[in-house]
């Protein structure tokens, strides 16, 4: 799957970069080919939309509640913040709740350098990190990289991992390839909740989001898959190769998947980086692939073995 990644090329320019009002977040930037367009909106520091173009609705779930607001201290006490795509440190039990400000609920700015966008964060005051992710659209094909780089600014050492988190709509199903060598002795672990739903076919596990409780597993793949109604979008994050298990955040997660219970009907797909001793001047960075398609197959699991390319 890695080898579906790409460097950008020189025909970048076959990519239109715009600002725009999104959701009465004035600042916004679109990244746009003939396929589809990307969000990004500097304020809230996060992409919120990534769409096939001339359409109004996307794969990212966005808080209609919090249109056009400012990110503050309280972002988080309504329930999903603001959607769309994000990084967080992890593991989550060095912070715990919430999420630190200088990563989520602090405002970002926007540069257009070089054919991609540029989101800079401010320094947290906990970590001393600061979060830049830089956003590029391939030119031609509906896939969009982004990577993601903690910078250690100030402080003492902090051992952290990238934690990009995708904030979805309620899908048809949502899959997690089991690695060949996996692990996890049956190809997965609970992280909190078990979803009810959960099922392992072939070496794809498959969930649907549980309306009335929430659920979390991971695993440690490279991918996953959100299926919706009528298009798919595959998240792709390559592990690192031949670290020890304990590398990982999680108890070894790489790959991860959140299911949120009503009323914000909202799923997470999550990848996370190896752990990293950040001491000042030093920096990390984790790369993660979006690509969007559409629904070809008569079931959303039969979606999954195709793209997945699971036998």
């Amino acid at each position: 799957m890695i080898k579906r990644f790409y460097r950008l090329r020189a025909d970048s320019a076959k990519v239109s970069i715009a600002p725009t009002n999104y959701r009465g977040w004035s600042d916004s930037i679109v990244l746009s080919n003939d396929k589809v367009e990307a969000i990004a909106v500097p304020t809230i520091g996060r992409i919120m939309q990534f769409r096939f173009a001339g359409e109004g609705e996307g794969p990212f779930w966005e808080n209609t509640s919090m249109f056009g607001r400012l990110p503050s201290a309280n972002s988080w006490d309504t329930p999903g913040s603001f959607g769309g795509d994000k990084a967080w440190p992890a593991p989550q039990s060095v912070w715990n709740w919430p999420p630190p400000r200088g990563f989520d609920s602090m405002v970002f700015t926007g540069a257009v350098v070089n054919g991609q966008v540029t989101l800079t964060g401010p320094v947290d005051s906990r970590f001393g990190i600061r979060v830049i992710r830089h956003i590029h659209l391939h030119p031609t094909e509906p896939l969009l990289q982004v990577t993601t780089t903690f910078e250690k600014v100030r402080g003492t050492t902090s051992r952290v991992s990238v934690w990009v988190v995708t904030q979805l709509e309620d899908p048809m199903g949502l899959f997690l390839p089991v690695p060949g060598r996996s692990i996890f002795s049956r190809g997965y672990q609970v992280l909190g909740s078990a979803p009810k739903s959960i099922g392992l076919t072939n070496g794809v596990i498959s969930l649907t989001r549980d309306p009335a409780s929430s659920s979390k597993i991971g695993n440690d793949a490279s991918s996953l898959l959100w299926v919706g109604e009528q298009s798919v979008l595959l998240i792709e994050s390559p592990r690192m190769p031949g670290l020890a298990r304990n590398a990982y955040p999680d108890n070894g997660c790489s790959a991860e998947i959140y299911t949120n219970p009503n009323p914000a009907s909202y799923i997470e797909g999550e990848f996370l980086g190896p752990l990293i001793s950040l001491a000042q001047g030093d920096s990390t960075s984790a790369t993660s692939l979006y690509t969007l398609s559409r629904r070809t197959e008569a079931t959303a699991f039969e979606e999954a073995v195709k793209i997945l390319q699971v036998e």
